[in-house]
């Protein structure tokens, strides 16, 4: 090739498995874990977006697939998602107290102090809190400045602390992360990741200071990318769920407990024409005698 250096073909991580040391490549037939509590075949772990949207997003280097898109101010965009976090957001609560399920919410820094009435709301049907960063403008990526990232991490990490409120488990802002992301978050005292997606059962990754449990969710069956991205209709997205539900627990019974976890979004399915179909899907998880439903915090605890 003509002005390319011999180098060019050579690459050193080629080998066998993967090109990180996270975590060892292992086929799915060839772990094995024992039933999540109750011999329950399926923990299941809904997890909900409390996300604040600048106006104005810096958008370094891309804007969070929830920003302001249109030339500002993007008032209708914004005020959707306004809506998601002052009425969207507690017909989910609504859904779940009916279901009888614990959610999981991950919440931006900026929000415990922002809306601090929806913060005790969650706090009061005893969902666990999860850090999901600074800010939906706030992105982890391998081009920050040196100690940008460790700011990011630690400042959220004391954002949680002065709100009274201890979080094990860390999602990304846009789920996007730096090569330095596990390490720090480790460092900084959480030890669930939400951000990865590489099985069905949670995995520990190795990291500088000490193991990270990384909890798989599940990005295709994500409101957003399905009911706004691909257009799929409400019945669908149900209908798509509840079929994995059933899949992984027949694959239980070959290799062990599986986990079934998902990403709500309120601005998305907290509408009013869409809520039916969140009813379905909780009614189709809490009533099903294999499926465990639980935070992500108590699914790490049951195996360790």
């Amino acid at each position: 090739m003509s002005g390319v250096s011999d180098d060019y073909l050579v690459y050193p991580h080629r080998a066998y498995g993967m090109d990180q040391a996270l975590y060892p490549w292992r086929p799915g037939p060839a772990r094995a874990l024992a039933p999540w509590p109750q011999a329950k075949a399926l923990g299941a772990c809904v997890i909900v977006l409390i996300e604040h949207h600048s106006l104005t997003p810096r958008g370094r280097p891309f804007k969070h697939p929830g920003a302001m898109q249109t030339p500002y101010p993007d008032l209708r965009h914004y005020t959707t998602r306004d809506y998601g976090n002052r009425v969207g957001v507690y017909r989910i609560l609504d859904a779940l107290r009916a279901a009888g399920i614990q959610a999981t919410f991950p919440v931006n820094a900026c929000v415990l102090e922002r809306y601090p009435a929806l913060i005790e709301a969650i706090a009061a049907d005893g969902h666990e809190f999860a850090a999901y960063g600074l800010s939906s403008d706030d992105i982890h990526w391998s081009g920050l400045e040196s100690g940008e990232e460790a700011r990011f991490v630690n400042e959220t990490r004391a954002a949680f602390e002065r709100a009274g409120l201890a979080a094990r488990a860390w999602m990304s802002p846009a789920r996007q992360q730096s090569f330095e992301t596990p390490h720090l978050i480790r460092a900084a005292g959480f030890d669930i990741c939400l951000d990865w997606e590489q099985d069905s059962t949670p995995i520990v990754m190795a990291t500088r200071t000490g193991g990270l449990w990384a909890l798989p969710v599940m990005n295709e069956l994500d409101d957003r990318k399905l009911l706004i991205d691909q257009r799929q209709s409400e019945e669908d997205w149900a209908r798509q769920i509840l079929t994995a539900r059933d899949a992984l627990i027949e694959e239980a019974g070959r290799s062990g407990g599986q986990t079934l976890a998902f990403t709500l979004t309120p601005y998305v399915i907290g509408q009013p024409f869409r809520i039916a179909a969140l009813r379905q899907v909780l009614t189709g998880l809490g009533g099903h005698d294999a499926v465990w439903t639980t935070t992500a915090s108590r699914l790490i605890a049951a195996l360790t």
